[in-house]
């Protein structure tokens, strides 16, 4: 199996089916040219695989090594970065907060304990400060030296609260420090912080090897530039753990599907920001597919003119 990057997007015939994802703001197009009916998955290496009904990329989930780990990572964080977008849908609604611990805590059970016994207490001072309850979206970050922070974001149905840092850490009981961030000037609130939590600082890093990874340069949250290593914190996360957790009133990103001039009805005057082609080749099997995602960026007042897809999903 050949797998190529197409330097220019080819065309979509008018009446193609395309898969439509959509995650709060964020509207994405999956177009697969050919489709192949005789096998479910189709096998790009030893670690990853295409899924024959969507052309989706996957990997394998071996499970036996840290770097198998680290491929079947990509799945997770494409999810998580469809729950941010989902559900961030108004940064001025969201709040991101990250515990850290003072020490070099390493226990990945404590972990999830002391966030739960966080999450109570601030669940509990909302409510005795007559703000409404919000939903949570936790994520957790290994660090190189092995100990790990705790990401979230608080999403309320109205503007969020002002909330001091002082009361949050008086919440963490001392464990560490405690940062809470405002999202603005952030497009793409997924992409920003899966990124965050999968490269690393180039100050940061120790040394070792960096598998031929140059480091890149990417703007901030505040529109500075910092120097990273795309992705290597992936190599940090142990197998079989579970990266991320929500709470009950999170919402799943709507997924359907659509004539290609349905769609390009749907997202006429939306702006898009992200395109790739690629194409995969089995020769063996006599089988060749193009595959083009798209993402465009819509204003949250156009969250009315929302088209049907077939079968009633609403997008």
């Amino acid at each position: 199996m050949k797998f190529e990057k197409l330097e220019k997007i080819p065309d979509i015939s008018a009446s193609a089916e395309v898969k439509v994802s959509l995650m709060g703001n964020i509207v994405e197009m999956k177009y697969l040219s050919n489709k192949n009916t005789k096998t479910t998955i189709i096998p790009i290496s030893k670690d990853e695989y295409v899924l024959a009904s969507t052309g989706e990329v996957l990997p394998f989930e071996h499970h036996n090594s840290r770097k198998d780990n680290t491929k079947s990572l990509f799945k997770t964080f494409y999810r998580l970065r469809a729950l941010l977008n989902t559900n961030v849908v108004d940064v001025n609604k969201a709040r991101w907060i990250t515990l850290t611990y003072a020490e070099n805590m390493t226990d990945t059970r404590r972990l999830y304990r002391d966030f739960q016994k966080f999450n109570q207490r601030f669940q509990y001072f909302c409510k005795k400060s007559g703000y409404s309850k919000p939903e949570y979206i936790v994520a957790v970050e290994p660090q190189d030296r092995g100990a790990w922070h705790i990401h979230m974001v608080y999403i309320w149905q109205e503007r969020a609260p002002f909330i001091p840092n002082k009361k949050l850490f008086e919440l963490w009981q001392e464990n560490g420090w405690v940062v809470i961030r405002k999202l603005d000037n952030i497009d793409n609130v997924g992409a920003y912080l899966t990124s965050y939590m999968t490269d690393i600082p180039f100050e940061e890093w120790k040394g070792g090897d960096v598998r031929g990874v140059l480091p890149k340069l990417v703007k901030t949250a505040n529109n500075e530039s910092k120097m990273v290593l795309k992705g290597q914190r992936l190599s940090l996360y142990p197998t079989n753990m579970n990266i991320y957790r929500c709470s009950r009133g999170i919402k799943e990103p709507e997924v359907g599907y659509m004539d290609y001039m349905d769609f390009l009805d749907y997202s006429e005057g939306l702006t898009c920001n992200y395109e790739r082609a690629v194409k995969l080749t089995d020769d063996k099997n006599d089988y060749s597919t193009v595959i083009v995602t798209k993402q465009y960026k819509q204003k949250v007042a156009q969250g009315n003119q929302r088209k049907n897809f077939p079968g009633g999903n609403n997008i």
